[in-house]
């Protein structure tokens, strides 16, 4: 089935205060966000019409806003309530929405204070990521050449439209040896995380996550956490050389795109057992279907 493109589709995204047609969302080619990197987004999931984590979303948002130094001209409150608003303008009960921020065109340099500050929310219908068999058959990951960067030498705890260059770059050459995704190791050469989501490993019945000290925390990590410890899985969260995985039995991703996914294989490592991961899966489905 082929992708209706994104800036050809039906519907209204909340722009700068107003709802206008999503074919007349439109910037100008010279704004400083294109240019010089200054744009942070968020990612948000709607299941059975209801918005997933939204405040904790928002308040990313404006966290990462701040870090870049963009001054979003709304208050909290006020973006949280448009993005029900728009939610529910496009009628979308199962799906994603984004939130952007960026510098406008008003001047184009390196430093651009006296630029604007610009938001726009979109939300569309987006069923899971991966297909239901694919989710069952587990994702296969490749270890990438690219590592996520120290957080002296990049704002790690934004999402920042920047920090994805690598992580595209690295799905892109895992993609084309024939791999899903890829595994990024950070620049101490420690398991980070995949392209746009977190990692966890299974052994010996224990979850094993990387400490989020130079890459995002993700909402869905942190909510799987909770998840497991309710329901007595001992979570630890450390540093670990890609040689950890050897011994493992499991792994899976998780972020609001891929939710929980199984990893079947890194590179020729093997992933041979589920159970823990299903386990969790269910859990998780409750949660935010209840």
């Amino acid at each position: 089935m082929q992708m209706i493109p994104f800036d050809n589709r039906d519907g209204f995204i909340w722009f700068n205060g107003s709802l206008i047609k999503w074919e007349e969302a439109k910037i100008h080619v010279l704004n400083h966000g294109l240019h010089y990197g200054s744009c942070v987004f968020e990612g948000v999931r709607i299941y059975n019409g209801k918005i997933f984590k939204l405040d904790e979303h928002i308040e990313r948002l404006f966290k990462s806003a701040e870090i870049l130094d963009l001054k979003i001209p709304y208050d909290l409150n006020e973006i949280i309530i448009q993005t029900k608003n728009i939610v529910k303008k496009q009628g979308v009960r199962d799906g994603y929405i984004r939130p952007v921020v960026w510098r406008g065109s008003e001047m184009m340099a390196i430093s651009a204070q006296k630029g604007s500050t610009n938001i726009a929310i979109a939300c569309w219908e987006w069923p899971s990521y991966f297909s239901p068999e694919k989710l069952m058959e587990g994702i296969r990951l490749s270890l990438s050449k690219w590592t996520r960067p120290s957080p002296s030498s990049a704002p790690t705890d934004s999402k920042a439209a920047g920090l994805y260059m690598i992580c595209s770059l690295s799905k892109h050459e895992a993609e084309k040896k024939g791999f899903d995704d890829a595994l990024m190791l950070d620049y101490r050469g420690f398991i980070a995380e995949a392209t746009g989501a977190n990692i966890f490993f299974v052994k010996k019945g224990e979850l094993f996550t990387p400490v989020a000290d130079c890459f995002l925390n993700g909402i869905t990590r942190q909510t799987v956490i909770q998840i497991a410890k309710n329901n007595n899985f001992v979570v630890n969260e450390g540093h670990y050389k890609p040689e950890f995985l050897l011994d493992c039995e499991e792994s899976f991703l998780t972020g609001t795109a891929v939710e929980i996914t199984p990893v079947q294989s890194v590179d020729d490592y093997m992933f041979g057992e589920r159970e823990i991961t299903k386990k969790l899966i269910t859990e998780f489905q409750k949660k935010v279907f209840s």
